[in-house]
């Protein structure tokens, strides 16, 4: 057999394993809990098949933990962590990650900020790649001439940003649906705020959020459960000490209106929301199955046949919801010709009311579940998806059995449960709208 012959044969039985493992991992995935001796909370897969690690630990840093003077502090923080920790130099980091070929990674969004590795299993991999990460979540040192670079291409980035049409757009609509509320703060921060920040503003957002009560450790691969309990001790041991973050406050409905904003840009991009649901929300998968009818199904949803298939006003159109630990936005986004965005918008808002009112058809119901179902495999189809899935069910403490329920839970769902959640939770003449790029009158 020839060399190339032999590559192609064992890239062939790596993705047929790879089908047979997640064929298997669909039927049962064991999560294993325990609280470190630190008090982070730990969730762990055991995954002996491939020689890989991964791991991630989770803070409640998100965007909703900064202030409106401290914009961009808690993105900030999560972004400076491996540019110098425990008394290496960000290229000291770097070179020792490539030194054993492991890839550190992040997260962040209005809930959470997190740190992820993956790393070979092997012992010395495994050793020194897990020193870089302990150093990093636990020392990190935000180097003043780091910060200040940084600062310099954040603000750059942002003045570029606020250039585009689609920041623009989204920075609107977050304003107007979240108002005062922390969820309207933008990640990145807003030019001034990042600009004001100082070393001690990092050090002490670090101290107060990155503490052992606030984390959630997620372990998947190939380590015993005694060597997940030391990883999870060794990265959680020497962070600050601390309470749980405070709860958020809940989310008010906001004043409807529609914001046109003036824009050079051929197209006009128009988005929609409304408050949607929480992580742990009782009527999750009534709106999730519902919306893939609605708009997140592609060329099959309402959307996308009205808009685009039948009247060709948008190339593409979407919604969807943004689960959160309080009420995360229902967004509708599309883009159109300036000429035609208002027609665009009415209909947008028509198809939406006419779904509020009478819900998916039998028909669209049945193709939703077949579809949603049909494609969760390959959603749980590597460890580095279901570490994703780990640290979303510690951290917003979903039930163990969430992946192996996940199936259940949707084809549970009927016409008459779409309909109730969708007219309780969406008012389509309450949705604050944002249209950016307008024809100019003459």
């Amino acid at each position: 057999m020839s060399r190339n012959s032999s590559t192609h044969m064992m890239r062939f039985l790596f993705v047929l394993f790879l089908g047979i493992y997640s064929q298997q991992t669909l039927a049962t995935l064991p999560i294993q809990h325990w609280q470190a001796a630190s008090g982070a909370q730990v969730y762990f897969v055991q995954s002996p098949d491939l020689p890989i690690l991964d791991v991630s630990v989770d803070f409640s840093a998100g965007s909703s933990t900064d202030t409106p003077d401290k914009s961009g502090r808690a993105g900030l923080v999560l972004h400076l962590m491996d540019l110098g920790a425990g008394g290496l130099s960000e290229d000291q980091i770097s070179k020792a990650l490539a030194d054993v070929g492991a890839q550190l990674g992040a997260h962040f969004d209005q809930d959470r900020a997190g740190i992820t590795l993956r790393t070979l299993s092997s012992a010395r991999e495994r050793k020194q790649a897990l020193d870089i990460f302990s150093r990093v979540i636990q020392h990190p040192e935000f180097p003043v001439n780091v910060l200040e670079r940084e600062q310099a291409r954040i603000i750059a980035g942002l003045k570029e940003a606020d250039t585009k049409p689609g920041a623009i757009a989204d920075r609107a609509l977050m304003k107007m649906l979240y108002g005062s509320h922390p969820y309207g703060l933008r990640g990145s921060g807003e030019i001034d705020t990042v600009k004001a920040l100082r070393y001690e503003d990092l050090v002490n957002f670090y101290r107060s959020n990155y503490t052992a009560a606030n984390a959630v450790v997620a372990i998947m691969g190939d380590v015993s459960r005694s060597e997940a309990a030391d990883i999870a001790e060794s990265l959680t041991k020497d962070l600050p000490q601390g309470k749980p973050a405070d709860a958020l406050p809940p989310v008010s409905l906001p004043v409807p209106e529609i914001k046109r904003i003036p824009h050079p840009a051929t197209q006009s991009h128009i988005l929609l929301a409304y408050p949607g649901l929480k992580r742990d929300d009782p009527d999750y998968f009534p709106l999730l199955v519902g919306n893939h009818v609605l708009g997140s199904g592609g060329f099959t949803s309402r959307l996308m046949e009205e808009i685009r298939q039948k009247r060709g006003l948008a190339y593409s159109v979407h919604s969807h919801f943004v689960p959160l630990k309080e009420k995360g936005p229902f967004e509708i986004g599309l883009q159109t010709r300036k000429e035609q965005s208002e027609d665009a918008l009415a209909l947008t808002k028509k198809v939406l009311a006419d779904f509020v009112a009478a819900g998916p058809t039998e028909k669209e119901l049945v193709e939703a579940k077949q579809n949603i179902i049909g494609s969760f495999p390959l959603r749980i189809d590597s460890n580095k998806k279901i570490l994703g899935y780990l640290a979303l069910i510690g951290f917003y403490q979903l039930p163990l059995t969430y992946l192996d329920d996940y199936i259940k839970a949707v084809d549970r769902v009927t016409v008459a449960q779409i309909r109730d959640a969708f007219q309780r939770r969406i008012d389509p003449k309450g949705m604050v709208t944002v249209v950016v790029g307008v024809m100019e009158k003459k």
